[in-house]
């Protein structure tokens, strides 16, 4: 009697359909994981990263930017603080600033309507509206 030993038909295909199981969640998690590093990212450039920018334009200028100004000045001497202007305070790729995980530009407003006495600084995140629930800011 001849006796082989293999595998038969079913137990490879019930292995399988494990492993495409497998494949199929950590798929479908990888943008959860990948979602909650891009908001942790956008989280520490306004907390973080521009804040330190803003602060040195500030001790250089005496005031944040304006509204109008916005982050820009920190890349750029406005036109009216050119003998003041220290800069630039802040600076990404090709000389602009760095937009969020979701291409869109941070978005400044000062005085702050969130942050009073200060400037609010934030993204506006994934569903890249302004004002929503998922917007990351430092407030």
């Amino acid at each position: 009697m001849n006796s082989r030993s293999a595998f038969t038909l079913l137990e490879i295909l019930v292995t399988l359909a494990i492993i495409g199981l497998l494949a199929g969640l950590a798929i479908s998690n990888s943008d959860k994981i990948f979602g909650q590093s891009q908001e942790a990212v956008a989280r520490i450039f306004v907390r973080d990263s521009l804040k330190t920018a803003l602060t040195r334009y500030r001790i250089d200028l005496g005031d944040y930017p304006t509204t109008t100004e916005g982050l820009a000045a920190l890349t750029t001497a406005p036109a009216n603080k050119s003998d003041r202007w220290r800069g630039p305070y802040a600076e990404g790729p090709g000389g602009k600033l760095p937009t969020d995980p979701w291409g869109e530009p941070y978005r400044y407003r000062y005085p702050g309507t969130k942050n009073k006495g200060g400037y609010d600084l934030y993204s506006v995140g994934a569903d890249k509206a302004d004002g929503t629930e998922d917007d990351i800011g430092n407030w």
